[in-house]
């Protein structure tokens, strides 16, 4: 159990705690959000002892391993899988010691603990880690001085996943994944046996790997039950109600204030006066919600252009070698939207370097509207901007001509104001960034604009905000994002990437998400099968039976489930004097868990024997 309790902590006398407290049970799952710099990643430092609090303070149990990843791994001769392995210190540990140990009791000890942690079975698990994460059995065994920044930033999450530390917190995971790898991720952590933290912008990841949102706004936390959208559901509504408070309580104070205004000099009136006087300094002020502040994108909109304004046909592209691209037919209009899909490596950016005239074709032809201009943003340009340089400054550069209140009204327009105009590159969030890489790109008012991992240091609202701008726009967009959120509000046609061609994805992104999780087995090839008599009717019913009793024994089993966490989130049975109460609640938990895991199982096979019998 993580116990947050009335703390409080400032940056260069800002404060970004202020008597913030919240508990999390053990083994929950649990986003953290709030605006950009409300100090979500110092929360984090905080709970690993990295900072000191001035107030308050954090409980965790006393030997409880806390991980997260806070840098790359570094570019050593070590093979990844042995970096990964190298990872969970206490195998590494016990493995030294008992190749040297002599004495038989301790001998016993370490082998017995070796069994405990399945230290056995340590290489294929951290094999599965790294594959899931886009390492191929050839790249476990390279060292990791072969991969850059990015994919080493990949290692160092196999490694920490691989330790299992008993408090998971992971700032931002998905920045340095493609969509396969952040599927993956989801898939892995709804599964993760311990306590786990994430800080993330990401709503499918908000709404699939976790169980509550732990929310800080205005130096408090608050933890709310459910996924995000059901987070953001609760928060609208709450913040309804208060603005509602607060509007009755000025109409009030207005009233009150108004009868003072009158008759405060007249003697008749002098004590009411008074009195009401009193009651408006004494009144608990309710205080509205401050409406978030708009985060906005206001793309220019292109002149219109004859259909198609790019056509490719028979076309390969490479980089002087073999074709990574061929087969190439594709055609792309200016009201499209198009997903780029497709694993790492496959691809992807090589097609968005054709489209953007970055790269030349091979063979075939590409034929571009002669007034066609081009938009491109990927993730490297983000960190090659000119760090001493200000955001007015890039502007300057390229509209030397234009008026400097012409160009912050612009640097406004994608969310920099006035402050932020005149401030030093190298001082901007990660979000600032990109939203001076957008305004850059978008500049001349292109007809296609590229967008290659556009909202990794967005947050939330920004996305959103993306989102209405994209929907506004009158100019193609080709897109690749991990963020699933994203690609199905923007996006109405699919293009798949691999096996050296693209061609068009017919299925949607909810097929697309189901093959990557089940490994983009083939198909099986088609067999000549004898016919099987189908099984009587009444055998059928049966089976239909059996499958309603199953789905009813779940349901039961998951509203008990839902009444013990919600039992085990009450702070009030963390308080001291109860730890056996809490242990009792803890394992009627374990207890459900393992009953809930049985009754699925016994359900789906109910299930797979009723299809069987249907599909004769």
């Amino acid at each position: 159990m993580l116990k947050i309790s009335d703390i409080s902590y400032a940056v260069e006398g800002r404060p970004l705690f202020d008597g913030a407290s919240a508990t999390i049970p053990d083994g929950h799952k649990v986003g953290l959000v709030g605006p950009n710099g409300a100090g979500k990643t110092t929360l984090f430092r905080i709970i690993r002892g990295e900072l000191a609090l001035e107030g308050g303070a954090i409980e965790l149990p006393s030997r409880a391993k806390i991980g997260g990843v806070a840098q790359e791994v570094p570019a050593s001769d070590t093979s990844l899988l042995d970096t990964v392995l190298d990872a969970d210190s206490e195998r590494a540990s016990l493995l030294s010691e008992a190749r040297t140990a002599t004495d038989p009791a301790r001998i016993a000890e370490v082998q017995t603990r070796l069994a405990d942690i399945d230290a056995w079975s340590a290489e294929a698990r951290a094999s599965s880690i790294l594959k899931g994460l886009g390492f191929d059995d050839a790249d476990q065994k390279r060292p990791c001085s072969d991969f850059s920044g990015g994919w080493r930033m990949r290692v160092a999450l196999a490694g920490v996943l691989f330790a299992q530390p008993d408090l998971l917190l992971l700032d931002e995971p998905t920045n340095y994944l493609d969509l396969e790898g952040a599927l993956w991720l989801e898939s892995y952590l709804a599964k993760y046996p311990h306590t786990v933290i994430i800080i993330s912008h990401d709503r499918g990841l908000l709404n699939r790997a976790v169980g509550g949102i732990l929310h800080l706004e205005d130096k408090r936390l608050t933890f709310y039950h459910g996924p995000y959208d059901q987070f953001a559901q609760q928060r609208a509504e709450h913040r309804a109600i208060q603005a509602a408070m607060a509007r009755k309580q000025a109409e009030r104070k207005a009233h009150m204030q108004s009868f003072v205004d009158r008759f405060r000099y007249k003697a008749s009136k002098a004590k009411q006066a008074q009195a009401r006087l009193k009651m408006i300094e004494k009144m608990d002020i309710v205080t509205a919600p401050e409406d978030a502040a708009k985060r906005v994108f206001s793309f220019p909109q292109p002149d219109d252009l004859s259909p198609p304004i790019i056509r490719i046909e028979g076309g390969a592209v490479g980089y002087g070698g073999p074709p990574v691209l061929k087969r190439l037919d594709l055609r792309i209009d200016q009201d499209d939207r198009i997903a780029l899909l497709g694993k790492n490596g496959q691809g992807k950016s090589t097609l968005s370097k054709l489209l953007s005239d970055r790269l030349q074709l091979m063979e075939g032809s590409i034929n571009r509207s002669s007034k066609l201009r081009i938009g491109y943003f990927a993730q490297h340009q983000v960190d090659e901007l000119h760090t001493d340089e200000t955001p007015l400054q890039h502007l300057q550069r390229e509209r030397p001509d234009t008026m400097p209140s012409r160009l912050r009204a612009q640097l406004a327009g994608f969310g920099l104001g006035a402050d932020q105009a005149e401030t030093q590159v190298a001082r901007l969030s990660g979000g600032q960034k990109a939203r001076l890489s957008l305004l850059l790109a978008t500049l001349d008012a292109p007809h296609l604009l590229i967008l290659d991992e556009p909202t990794n240091h967005l947050d939330i609202e920004s996305r959103e905000a993306l989102v209405e701008a994209l929907t506004a726009y009158s100019g193609a967009v080709v897109l690749v994002s991990h963020d699933m959120h994203l690609l199905s509000l923007v996006a109405d046609r699919l293009w798949l990437v691999q096996a050296g061609t693209v061609r068009p994805y017919d299925e949607d992104l909810d097929a697309y998400r189901t093959m990557l999780l089940s490994g983009d087995k083939p198909a099986k090839p088609k067999t000549e099968k004898a016919k099987v008599a189908r099984p009587p009717r009444e055998q059928i019913l049966v089976l239909r039976a059996e499958v309603r009793k199953c789905e009813e024994r779940v349901a039961k089993i998951m509203e008990m489930h839902d009444k013990l966490s919600a039992k085990l989130a009450d702070p009030a049975l963390y308080e001291e004097g109860k730890v056996a109460e809490l242990e009792q609640w803890n394992r009627k938990f374990a207890e459900i868990e393992d009953g809930l895991e049985r009754a699925e199982a016994l359900w789906m096979a109910a299930s797979e024997k009723l299809e069987a019998a249907e599909a004769r």
